[in-house]
């Protein structure tokens, strides 16, 4: 089973960059300093030739991966949403209950992140950060419906359709499977900032998570 988990390769729309970074060692350690970096001085400072200086490169040589800035976060976000995906069909496909598989789901997308030995120009802990912190600067852009039609969003959407469908299979009557899953997916993220920055209204303390919050929710809702 690890030699399968690092033989796989997290698919990201293709229309998101020009050339796959995941194909060179330059376009890997692009990835790699672009997630440090971005979390060390945030998305708005962050710039292609802070980048370029750091991995020793021209910043012409970014622009060979990605248009713009706008672009690399799209990247980043996507496969995040990819690697929270294989994680769930991973860890729930063998659950038959029904109940048992949404809550296994619900902690899968609400817990703290854990770095993942199969890909190792990745931090995902600091990538978790970024999606916490910047990702809504992905698509709260006047681009989005051009971009949700060219597909860069189908990785975020799938992983919301997934959970939406167990939802449904807990309660095939509930009529708000997806507004519920997005709520969950998006809740989580907002909880983890919360915890962060306003921890004064935020019922979580450091190294907790809002899990149990977002499974009692589901379970006075849909029952």
């Amino acid at each position: 089973m690890k030699n399968l988990l690092s033989a796989l390769k997290i698919s990201v729309p293709d229309k998101i960059f020009i050339k796959d970074p995941e194909t060179s060692e330059l376009g890997k350690r692009i990835v790699e300093n672009s997630i440090i970096l971005i979390n060390d001085i945030g998305f708005e400072s962050f710039t292609f030739k802070k980048l370029g200086t750091r991995i020793c490169s021209n910043e012409s040589s970014i622009y060979r991966y990605f248009e713009s800035k706008h672009k690399l976060l799209l990247y980043l976000s996507s496969w995040y949403w990819a690697w929270l995906e294989y994680q769930l069909v991973l860890e729930t496909y063998s659950i038959t209950d029904a109940d048992e598989k949404l809550a296994k789901a619900v902690l899968i997308v609400t817990r703290m992140v854990k770095e993942d030995s199969n890909f190792t120009h990745i931090n995902e802990v600091l990538l978790y950060k970024i999606i916490v912190n910047e990702s809504s600067k992905s698509f709260l852009t006047k681009e989005v419906d051009i971009e949700n039609k060219e597909g860069y969003f189908e990785v975020y959407k799938r992983i919301i359709a997934r959970i939406g469908e167990m939802i449904s299979a807990v309660n095939s009557d509930y009529p708000f499977a997806l507004s519920l899953a997005s709520t969950i997916i998006e809740g989580g993220l907002h909880q983890h900032y919360l915890k962060e920055h306003f921890p004064s209204i935020s019922n979580y303390e450091s190294g907790k998570t809002p899990t149990n919050f977002f499974v009692q929710l589901i379970k006075s809702t849909i029952k």
